[in-house]
């Protein structure tokens, strides 16, 4: 079934059954691969994307749902918090293996637009349905502070 998607801005249209995850509408049918598949059950954050700037699990979300909304991938996040975690990313060296970080960087703009200053407490409640195997939760927690005082 033919079906229109905003993704990063830009419509495309996509051939899928309504009930195929948006997750493989992104990677498989558009090629945008930095959205990662891990668990398949929506509880590890590998594919959070942002649907109307909410978070969501695109490996749950059938695509039918994202039809007229505003999907935002990590290839795509350009917003003002977007770009200051991705450089407080890279400043800090945050990753490891990286195989989980455009999840945690999402789910981290979704915090900074919707809360520009939390707490360590706010950030470890609002990123805690992200796992990083790697275990690098000190440094996402100091990466997003330093992108929220950078954009104090």
């Amino acid at each position: 079934m033919a079906m229109m998607l905003n993704l990063n801005g830009i419509d495309r249209e996509v051939d899928a059954s309504p009930d195929t995850p948006l997750l493989w509408v992104i990677r498989d049918q558009l090629g945008l691969t930095g959205t990662k598949y891990s668990c398949g059950i929506g509880q590890c954050g590998a594919c959070t994307v942002l649907l109307d700037g909410e978070m969501i699990r695109a490996c749950l979300l059938p695509v039918s749902k994202a039809v007229n909304g505003r999907i935002t991938t990590i290839e795509g996040a350009d917003s003002k918090a977007a770009v200051a975690l991705k450089q407080a990313w890279e400043i800090l060296q945050v990753p490891q293996c990286g195989f989980c970080q455009s999840g945690q960087i999402i789910s981290a703009t979704a915090l900074l637009e919707s809360n520009p200053h939390p707490t360590d407490a706010q950030i470890d409640a609002f990123m805690a349905g992200n796992i990083c195997r790697c275990n690098t939760y000190a440094r996402i927690r100091s990466a997003i502070k330093q992108a929220a005082a950078s954009l104090a």
